[in-house]
Order: C-alpha cells, then sequence, then structure tokens
C-alpha cells in the first residue's frame, strides 16, 4: 500500500541577523494509512517546524525550505499555489495544536469557528454546517452540545477546549491529523481521555496520525513506529517496540533513561546536612485547618482550599500532587503568605507567621522561598541575571557593596550549574531549564531554609526535569533545605518525595510515605491519577483499555483494574 505522506531529504532554515540556522537537516520519514508516527525529542530538535513545513505553515520570510520533497497522497506539496494548500488544510490534513486557548479566536464562540471551517471546504449550508458542528461536539465528549456551541473559549476548561481544537481538526474528516504536542499542557487524567479520544478517532475513521511530543510514555500507548529527533535530524526511527527495547544511539538511549518509572523503586535518599542544633522530628512547618476561599462573584465562593492540616520536617520532600484547580499552587501561596489566607494557622519551627505582620512577614522570606512554574515570566525581561538575583540580596541587606553582590550572584550560578559569566546576560538568552536554574539560584540567594516548588518541571523536557531534580536533591543534601514540591506528573513526584499528599477539590484526600501511597494507593482518586499515567512500556501502553463514550462524564469517569471509578458527587468517588 502506497503511504499517505511522503518526506524526503527536508532541509529548513530561518534567517537569522543576515545568518542562515539551519533547524531541519535532511529528515525522510513515511506515513502509512490508518498507523501512527511518533516524532520525538526535546525542544528545539526540529519537530514543530516538521510538522509545520508540511502544513506549509511557517513564516516566510524568516524561513525557507531549501531542499526536499513532500507528497501527500501522491501529489508534491511544494509545487502547490497558496490558494491549493488552504484546500489542502483541513480537508486533507488536520492540525492539533499544542496550545488550544491561543489557537482558537477569543472573540467568536467555538461554535461558529468549526461551522467555518466546514462551510469553506464543504459544500453544505450553514444550517447543516451547524448540525454537523453540533455531532462534532458530541463526537469529542462534550455534553449539552447545542449549548456550548455558543460558548466563548475562556467557557472551556484546558481538557475541553483540546476537544473543541480535535473537533475543528476533524470538521472535514481529513486523511492525516498533526498533533503537535496535544497533551503538553494539560493534567494527567485529561491527558488520557485526549490520547483515549485519539485512537477512537483513529478507529472509526482510519485516520492517519503524526504524534509530535517529548512524552515517551506517550509514545509507548499510542504510536505504532517512532522516529527521533535531535537537532534537525532523525538520529534514529523503526517500530515502537524495536525502538524502546532495542535503542541504538546515545541519545535515544538518554531519553529512555531519563524517563521517571512508576514500577521502580524509589532510590535511598542522602541524609540532609542539617545543623546539629535542630530536632528533625519536629515539623519545620505545620499547616493547621488552613483555609482560601475567593469571592467568584455570581458563582460565589470558590473554596480553593478547604480546611487542611499537614506537616513537614526538617530536611523533608513532601509532594503536593493532583490536577489543576485542585487547590496546589494556592496552598503553597497561602503558606508563604502571598496570598492572605481566608483561616487557619501556618507554623514555622512553632512561629504562626499567619499572625505576623507584614514587616515581620518580610523578614520571614529570608527563610521560606519560592521556585515558579514559569521561569520566563518570573523572571524580569529588562534585567539581567545579575540584579534578577542581587535584588533578593539588597532587599534582606545581604550584601556590603557591589563588589560582594557580583560575587555572590557567582557563586550561586556556579552552586545551579551555571557559568559566572552568565550574571551579564538577560533571560531571553537562555533555555528554559537554565532559566529555571536562574530561578532556583534565587530562591538560594537568602539562604532560606524552606521552599515551595510550584511545578518546577511542567514546561521542561523530560531530560532536563531529571536534570533539575537532581540539582534540587542535591543542593538539599548540601544545604538542608526543606521542600513543598508540588505537581501533576505523579511519576517524578514519587523520586524526589518522602511523602505525598493527593489534593483534590481544596482537600487532601490521601497522604503516605510515597512508596506505600504508590504500591498500596487507598483512595480512589490516587488510583485514579496513577492509572492514567501513560507507561513507557509499548507492550503495556498499546494494550491499556480506556473507554470513550462520547459524554463529557468521561471527565469523571476511569477504569482503574477494571474497576469503574464515578464522581458522584464533587470530591467523593465510588467504586462501580
Amino acid at each position: 500500500m502506497e503511504p499517505i505522506l511522503r518526506v524526503k531529504d527536508l532541509h529548513v532554515s530561518f534567517t537569522m541577523r543576515d545568518e542562515d540556522f539551519n533547524a531541519v537537516r535532511g529528515v525522510s520519514f513515511e506515513v502509512n494509512q490508518g498507523e501512527t508516527l511518533g516524532i520525538v525529542g526535546e525542544s528545539g530538535s526540529g519537530k514543530s517546524v516538521t510538522a509545520r513545513s508540511i502544513m506549509r505553515l511557517l513564516p516566510s520570510p524568516p524561513s525557507y525550505m531549501k531542499e526536499g520533497v513532500i507528497e501527500f497522497q501522491g501529489e508534491n506539496l511544494n509545487e502547490k499555489t497558496e490558494k491549493e494548500m488552504e484546500g489542502i488544510r483541513g480537508k486533507g490534513i488536520g492540525m492539533i495544536f499544542q496550545d488550544p486557548m491561543t489557537s482558537l479566536n477569543p472573540t467568536k464562540v467555538v461554535g461558529k469557528q468549526i461551522c467555518e471551517s466546514i462551510m469553506k471546504h464543504m459544500d453544505v449550508s450553514k444550517t447543516e454546517a451547524k448540525k454537523e458542528t453540533i455531532e462534532l461536539l458530541k463526537m469529542v465528549g462534550i455534553k449539552d452540545s447545542e449549548v456550548r456551541y455558543n460558548q466563548y473559549p475562556h467557557e472551556f476548561s484546558g481538557g475541553m477546549r483540546q476537544r473543541v481544537m480535535i473537533a475543528m481538526a476533524l470538521a472535514c474528516k481529513p486523511a492525516l491529523l498533526i498533533a503537535d504536542e496535544p497533551t503538553t499542557a494539560l493534567d494527567v487524567t485529561i491527558q488520557a481521555q485526549i490520547l483515549t479520544l485519539m485512537k477512537h478517532i483513529q478507529q472509526r475513521f482510519g485516520t492517519s496520525i503524526i504524534l509530535i511530543t517529548h512524552d515517551l510514555g506517550v509514545v509507548a500507548e499510542m504510536c505504532d513506529r517512532v522516529v527521533v529527533m535531535k537537532k534537525g535530524e532523525i538520529v534514529e526511527g523503526g517500530t515502537t517496540l524495536e525502538v524502546f527495547e532495542s535503542p541504538q544511539h546515545p541519545y535515544t538511549r538518554k531519553l529512555l533513561n531519563a524517563l521517571p518509572r512508576l514500577d521502580e523503586k524509589k532510590k535511598e535518599k542522602q541524609v540532609s546536612q542539617l545543623p546539629e542544633e535542630i530536632d528533625k522530628t519536629v515539623p519545620l512547618i505545620q499547616v493547621n485547618s488552613l483555609k482560601q476561599h475567593f469571592d467568584s462573584g455570581k458563582k460565589g465562593l470558590t473554596k480553593a482550599v478547604d480546611d487542611i492540616s499537614f506537616y513537614i520536617r526538617p530536611g523533608e520532600t513532601l509532594g503536593l500532587v493532583g490536577e489543576s484547580g485542585s487547590g496546589k499552587s494556592t496552598t503553597g501561596r497561602a503558606i508563604l503568605r502571598l496570598d492572605e489566607p481566608t483561616s487557619g494557622e501556618v507554623l514555622y519551627q512553632g512561629m504562626a507567621i499567619n499572625r505576623f505582620s507584614q514587616k515581620e512577614m518580610k523578614s520571614m522570606r529570608r527563610h521560606m522561598q519560592m521556585i515558579f512554574q514559569d521561569p520566563y515570566s518570573s523572571l524580569n525581561p529588562r534585567l539581567k541575571v545579575l540584579d534578577i538575583i542581587g535584588q533578593a540580596l539588597d532587599i534582606h541587606r545581604i550584601s556590603k557593596n557591589k563588589t560582594e553582590r557580583k560575587k555572590r550572584v557567582e557563586e550561586l550560578l556556579t552552586m545551579v550549574g551555571l557559568e559566572p559569566e552568565h550574571a551579564m546576560r538577560y533571560p531571553h538568552e537562555f533555555s528554559g531549564g537554565q532559566r529555571q536554574r536562574i530561578g532556583i539560584a534565587r530562591a538560594l540567594a537568602v539562604e532560606p531554609k524552606f521552599i515551595v516548588c510550584d511545578e518546577p518541571l511542567s514546561a521542561l523536557d523530560v531530560s532536563i526535569q531529571t536534570q533539575i531534580v537532581k540539582l534540587l536533591e542535591k543542593l538539599q543534601h548540601e544545604l538542608g533545605l526543606t521542600y513543598l514540591f508540588i505537581a501533576h506528573d505523579l511519576s517524578m513526584v514519587k523520586h524526589i518525595s518522602d511523602r505525598v499528599a493527593v489534593m483534590y477539590a481544596g482537600k487532601i484526600v490521601e497522604l503516605a510515605e510515597s512508596e506505600e501511597l504508590y504500591s498500596n494507593p487507598m483512595h480512589p482518586y490516587t488510583k485514579l491519577l496513577l492509572a492514567a499515567i501513560p507507561i513507557p512500556d509499548p507492550r503495556i501502553g498499546a494494550n491499556k483499555h480506556r473507554e470513550f463514550n462520547g459524554e463529557e462524564q468521561t471527565e469523571r469517569t476511569f477504569n482503574v483494574e477494571n474497576t469503574t471509578l464515578v464522581e458522584v458527587t464533587e470530591g467523593h468517588w465510588v467504586a462501580m
């Protein structure tokens, strides 16, 4: 059978400051009818540039295709005019983008956006297009689709917006679907639903899929074949089973080795170098009946954090996991009083910091710091690294003069694996992983004892995630740090945490030793989260069975070990 897509010797460059940057270099692959091809690699490997080249969506200038051939259904796309490509996009090849919020028009209701695509490519009336759109919304699991048709993108959750994007990509029943990191920004349970939906669509329509991702667990579960890209080149390719079980290239082995595995035992942690005067049995942080409520106007009161209690011992890492909206980040902010708690008590070494004045709290910031989720938006783009880190030293009057300040900043940069000369650069001159290291250096500047790590890995590739985790563990051992590690990636949390708390709808539903929670979860919601994690093993992942019944209640329904978990009321799960 003829492949539906052939890419031969593709070279794509970008002209930057009168110089050419070769983003894709000699890439060749094929996609067969009804199969899923995974393209994997770290940020900057050329995955998305390759995908957008197929669709001819790259801006020219600055990009241009130096050489190569792209054949779709036997036709050379290089020879197509822009008008001809407009006919192929949507009808022949559909695309799901990484961020549905920036890909959907915020000023138009979602139904009309899908309708426009149908009417552009198919000879149907407005009434027929609307009827087809409502059916598409139902098919991708959006309940009350007649009502949802008239709603705007901001009225949908992240998972629902991604379903709308899938409905739009499928509107004209394309033969090939390109999914560019379609689940990167989603929680693990929502990711599981989107992957299940894509499988369901493929089985129903025989659609071919190119899945671009850096998550090898997703590849193991979804893909028939995989190609691995590094610095614009394909370094390895084959069936998913071949690549996972017998990787040939060192880079592929590096990616596979960086994957955290739930079935691996947690490594013994080095004992933190705590000062002798600290009593390790007395909590460093004690949270008692903490509540954080917000007035949501017409919607009433939102109980983001609803009466939770826990403690963290000196030198310990407590993992806090749950989906978006569960209250994890709000908890971290409330502990540090970045948001004022509604009620409850936060003790630091026995001191009730919720009773501190603003002046007293300013002094406490030396002891309690935060590493933020997005390393770019949390760094001032107008300041050099020297001043970004130096500001904390200035506020707390740690450095006596500019020379001492610069020396301390350079020491901190070296401590987090950067170079002293990086102090004179701006944030945009660093990679995502390097920017996160700068954020860590800033948090360490005032020599804190407690750090809230708020999703510090979510924006990073898996190999960079591993580097940051190792750095945090090293610093904890050397400096005697205590962490609250907030994340939705349960695999990584297992390996860094001593204990793990699972949060849902503002409450902690389970808290246990890390190994115990993963080997013997007690709460149905914890089982739900664990079951949703893609397994980086093609023999297991490809056979994972998840039901898709085309209704929105699949948002809160899941199969775990042949048992269906259903949320009957908010936060209350039962096994059916």
